[in-house]
């Protein structure tokens, strides 16, 4: 069951940088603006189609991931989306990947190799009690009506970039927990009990905004900015909610050392690729 798990999302993982890849390059075609005109303007956009799909297809191996392993293994699996994505674009460019950026590539798969072995995520209930989800939800939407208004009250593009970004990962990671409920009442009751809990609406609602605000991160600043937040913060609050609301496990103790060593080495290692993206990114354009 976990080895499907890890299969099914790292195949959502190359789904979703197939997809994120698109979407930036529709993103960047688009004049300022924000919000549905936003989504209006990119719908016309056939890359924009194309990283919808993508993100379609990452929702499905996602879904089938979450229902074969815990929530805490799963989500940090998709910050390989990010190297992935680069290495699709180099070859598609014609371009060659400095050696600064293949370390960089390097630096995640280590850094996330390292995290998960230290903190062997483990055990997982498909579903959890409305005490629980309550004050999940009202931390999570606050959260991230929080870093919306602070995107909105500044002036600077790097600011508002991680502003929008850290809403969209919390928005991804509610999601996710939300996906992980509904796919587990899809595998014990059926399609009847999925159409009609209301988790399954829950996960469409809060995607299509997290998905509105990732679009919004992209368009307001750079990458340097947008893409470190998203990709760790999605995974940190992952983490939190598969604790909180699905009884999953990490381990403690010195183990915390080896996890911190592997998580500063996955933002180093984002950070620097950050700085390789771009220019391919600009080639595109």
């Amino acid at each position: 069951m976990i080895m499907l798990a890890v299969l099914f999302a790292v195949l959502g993982a190359i789904s979703n940088a197939v997809g994120t890849a698109f979407q930036r390059k529709a993103a960047s075609t688009v004049e300022q603006g924000g919000g549905v005109r936003l989504l209006l303007a990119l719908a016309r956009r056939p890359a924009w189609s194309i990283g919808i799909a993508g993100v379609v297809g990452a929702a499905l191996f996602q879904a089938v991931a979450l229902i074969n392993g815990p929530m805490a293994l799963v989500q940090p699996l998709f910050i390989l989306e990010l190297p992935f994505a680069l290495l699709l674009a180099v070859p598609l460019m014609h371009r060659r990947l400095s050696a600064d950026g293949w370390w960089a590539v390097g630096g995640v798969v280590a850094g996330l190799a390292l995290l998960l072995a230290s903190a062997a995520p483990s055990g997982s209930r498909e579903q959890a009690s409305m005490a629980r989800w309550i004050p999940v939800l009202v931390l999570a939407l606050g959260a991230m009506t929080a870093a919306f208004l602070l995107a909105r009250s500044s002036s600077s593009p790097l600011f508002r970039a991680a502003a929008l970004a850290s809403a969209a990962a919390v928005g991804n990671a509610l999601t996710a927990a939300l996906l992980k409920s509904a796919t587990g009442r899809l595998a014990d009751a059926g399609l009847p009990a999925f159409l009609t809990t209301w988790q399954t609406y829950g996960f469409a609602l809060t995607g299509v905004l997290a998905l509105l605000l990732l679009e919004n991160s992209l368009q307001a600043g750079p990458l340097v900015a947008s893409q470190p937040a998203l990709t760790i913060g999605d995974a940190a609050v992952s983490l939190l909610l598969g604790v909180f609301l699905f009884d999953e496990s990490i381990r403690t103790g010195w183990w915390l050392l080896p996890e911190a060593i592997g998580a500063l080495l996955i933002l180093q290692s984002v950070l620097r690729l950050t700085r390789v993206v771009p220019h391919l990114v600009d080639v595109m354009r």
